[in-house]
């Protein structure tokens, strides 16, 4: 007779912690959970509070689960990218990690009993999944240029720790009406967009003193909102405290539990007025629940400029890449930016569809530690960012990227489109917003974009309304729909013209809806339409959402309205019956949605 061994108890590798602290005995509680859970001790709308507070949010797809990785501001090591990696290798089947538009890192199709050991591997490098989903306090995002942006006021990212800190399993984070998300920046170019967010910080010196400009009850969804000023400033020791007091006036309005649609901070502001509010958590900062916040406990100070690269020895004469090859300077042109540290340069890894697969996790992590010291941000365009390159070494940081076919220029151009996952795995997504993603892509690498006002339009789709691409603030912005064909259901979407989310210093403007509802499959020639109609109609230097507006949305719903009809249902027309990279009739399925990202 043999006696089986108990595993050992598991526990983080200090060495490993990072921001958010892990807790062993959650994931235990967690993995006891999904047992009972199996057994039948648990219905599953019961066992959804375990599993969303523990970042694992149920897909469309039957018992498969999407498992969302928090990363505050953004932020990773190359060792945390050679666990995300993998992970990627071994638990995703589609062998891929995706960068979402709230700095997070998601994996699709993951079984539930793997997701334990996940949370273990994350642990190990001082990542959690603790808080992702759910009517919490998602993840901080920030800027990814903190810390070395040209127009920096100074740096926020400890700061961003610390509110990541403060929060977490904070007793408000779990029961309110919704979800809470949060954005720091550190100058008025505002990367971080604070307009879009619950609370938006943005860096702002007063007096010689370190605070906050702070925005509040911004969002986007089917009632898109840009937040108001709370306060033009915000010392160190408030910004902590102000959120929390806000939080909890939020977390006791019972008019924004009424309906769910309407549970977000943003309604909770624009009912009282902002002045309201902000008396409301002037008054709410009086009460006993205020305690001091020991804040140099909290923050996440951390000098990437020691181990930043240093200048190579031979590299000390001037610098020219006069002889480097043309995709080269195209790329640098894109998406390379000084930084405020001499010699050394921002560069943005533009990543089709927000996807980094399972062999260019490892690799790029290598190149990470040798060219950027060892740490990278992502951004809410989905993409990757070092920071930290030395000017010299750009070509060998080029080469490198074109070995990992991740060298794609047009960061932040008509190009760089941003998607949210779409009917590929949410519940609530109505179309594939991913294949719209590619047909866009690929159209456009037909499409002639030199123009300096074409490349600078910016695209972005959703699956749904909820906005989880920010379609709301893109020159041009898809979100998905279904309209009635003659042979049944249409995959389609409605558009929005003339957002803008480079305003900065917290300012947003959302586009303008256009009643005309696009069949998914005319979506490139739809575009095609707008960029050639803006290019033979623009006012000398008119930029395209200034153009949108002069024409007005009449003019574009009378101009698409001939892109309505897609046929009978016959061999000539069926594919206008299928979504983009589906082979089957399209038929609008939509779940229960958990929480959107």
């Amino acid at each position: 007779m043999t006696t089986q061994t108990q595993k050992p108890r598991w526990t983080p590798d200090p060495d490993g912690q990072r921001i958010l602290p892990i807790l062993p005995d959650e994931i235990e509680d967690f993995e006891l959970q999904i047992k009972r859970f199996r057994s039948g001790e648990f219905a599953e709308a019961e066992f959804m509070a375990f599993r969303l507070k523990q970042g694992i949010y149920g897909q469309r797809q039957p018992d498969e689960q999407m498992v969302r990785v928090k990363v505050p501001f953004g932020g990773l090591t190359a060792d945390q990218m050679d666990v995300l990696g993998k992970i990627a290798t071994e638990y995703a089947p589609l062998k891929k990690g995706h960068v979402t538009t709230r700095e997070n890192v998601q994996y699709h199709h993951i079984l539930l009993e793997d997701t334990p050991e996940i949370m273990r591997m994350l642990g190990d490098v001082g990542l959690s999944t603790r808080e992702a989903c759910g009517n919490t306090i998602r993840n901080v995002t920030g800027a990814p240029n903190a810390g070395v942006a040209l127009d920096e006021v100074f740096d926020p990212t400890p700061y961003a720790g610390a509110f990541a800190r403060y929060f977490l399993r904070h007793e408000l984070s779990g029961g309110m009406p919704r979800k809470i998300k949060t954005s720091f920046s550190g100058g008025p170019s505002d990367e971080a967009v604070a307009g879009i967010h619950d609370f938006g910080y943005i860096s702002k010196m007063q007096d010689g003193e370190k605070g906050f400009k702070l925005v509040v009850g911004g969002g986007l969804a089917i009632f898109p909102k840009e937040a108001p000023i709370l306060y033009e400033w915000v010392s160190m020791d408030d910004y902590l405290h102000i959120a929390e007091a806000a939080l909890r006036i939020f977390n006791r309005s019972d008019e924004e539990r009424k309906s769910r649609m309407k549970a977000r901070m943003k309604f909770t502001v624009d009912r009282l007025g902002v002045d309201e509010f902000r008396r409301q958590i002037e008054e709410e900062l009086k009460g006993d629940w205020k305690q001091p916040i020991d804040l140099d406990a909290l923050l996440w100070t951390e000098d990437e400029s020691v181990d930043a690269p240093q200048a190579e020895a031979e590299a000390l004469a001037n610098i020219s890449f006069d002889d480097a090859p043309d995709s080269f300077k195209e790329w640098k042109r894109t998406n390379v930016v000084p930084q405020k540290q001499d010699g050394y340069n921002i560069v943005h890894i533009v990543l089709q569809r927000g996807d980094l697969w399972s062999h260019q996790w490892s690799p790029l992590s290598d190149l990470v530690r040798e060219y950027a010291g060892g740490r990278v941000r992502m951004d809410i365009q989905q993409n990757i960012v070092l920071r930290w390159i030395r000017t010299e070494s750009l070509l060998k940081v080029y080469d490198r990227l074109v070995e990992l076919d991740l060298a794609r220029g047009g960061r932040h151009t008509i190009t760089d489109v941003v998607t949210c996952p779409g009917t590929d795995s949410c519940k609530l997504g109505i179309t594939s917003s991913m294949g719209l993603n590619k047909a866009l892509t690929d159209f456009l690498e037909t499409y002639d974009t030199s123009d300096p006002l074409v490349e600078q339009i910016h695209i972005k789709a959703s699956g749904c309304p909820n906005s989880c691409g920010q379609h709301h603030i893109a020159d041009i912005g898809f979100h998905g729909a279904v309209i009635k064909g003659k042979g049944g259901q249409v995959p389609a979407y409605e558009l929005f013209l003339g957002g803008d989310y480079s305003i900065g210093d917290g300012k947003v403007e959302m586009g303008t809806r256009i009643k005309a509802r696009i069949p998914a499959k005319r979506a490139p020639e739809v575009l095609k339409g707008l960029l050639d109609k803006y290019q033979a109609e623009r006012q000398a230097g008119e930029v395209f959402r200034a153009y949108t507006k002069r024409m007005g949305s009449g003019y574009f719903e009378e101009y698409f309205a001939d892109f309505r009809d897609v046929g009978p249902l016959d061999r000539e027309h069926i594919q206008n019956y299928m979504d983009w990279d589906k082979t089957i009739l399209y038929v609008l399925e939509r779940g229960e949605g958990e929480c959107a990202v």
